[in-house]
């Protein structure tokens, strides 16, 4: 029989939901206020928690955004993995990740906002490390179907052109259309990879899946 003093529960677990909490209200706070003007506490009232636990969680601010980026990211990468299976051809695989990614950005705006806005802005160097993982993850879903790649076109551009129609719509706040962005990000994001005619079969279907959203 357990009681207060053999706990069933791990107890771990309340400083995890607290870091959870914490990482939340930083996100909100961002979405509303941005980084620089956010305070500790903005975070603490918006996660009903004291400035003493805050502090056992996180040493400062910055400590506490970079684990948000970190929590946000991951967050995208899951969406992503889980959007496809492995009987998927690598061009479906990546259509079905990008709309993945698009929709869960569309649902949580104040996600889309903190990793493409303000992750941007605190740390300029966080869209080179968003291209180290993006462009080796379409690689090695080529490389896995054994369609080894023959680059088109140079994917770091692409990645950048797709980088600033997705940030238009974040910051001018219409994270909600990102979806409709489907068919031109899918177009350059294989283009480097599989070439004309596969990225603009790939558009067409992410087309199709717009319209009848």
């Amino acid at each position: 029989m357990s009681s207060v003093l053999e706990p069933t529960i791990p107890i771990d677990i309340g400083a995890q939901t607290q870091r959870r909490r914490i990482i939340d209200a930083l996100v909100a706070s961002c979405a509303e206020k941005t980084y620089p003007a956010t305070t500790i506490a903005d975070i603490v009232s918006r996660a009903s928690i004291s400035r003493t636990t805050f502090y056992k969680r996180f040493t400062d601010k910055r400590e506490c955004f970079d684990a948000a980026v970190e929590f946000c990211v991951k967050e995208l990468r899951t969406a992503a993995v889980n959007s496809h299976s492995a009987d998927d051809a690598p061009a479906d695989a990546v259509r079905k990740a990008t709309a993945a990614m698009l929709d869960l950005m569309a649902a949580e705006p104040a996600v889309a906002q903190l990793i493409l806005g303000e992750a941007a802005a605190v740390e300029p160097g966080v869209i080179e490390r968003y291209r180290m993982i993006l462009i080796p993850a379409i690689e090695h879903l080529f490389e896995a179907a054994g369609e080894p790649t023959c680059l088109h076109s140079d994917p770091r551009l692409a990645f950048g052109r797709a980088q600033v129609l997705v940030f238009d719509l974040v910051a001018t706040g219409r994270a909600q259309e990102l979806p409709d962005l489907l068919p031109e990000i899918i177009y350059i994001a294989l283009l480097p990879f599989a070439g004309h005619e596969v990225a603009r079969e790939q558009a067409g279907l992410a087309r199709t899946r717009t319209r009848r959203r």
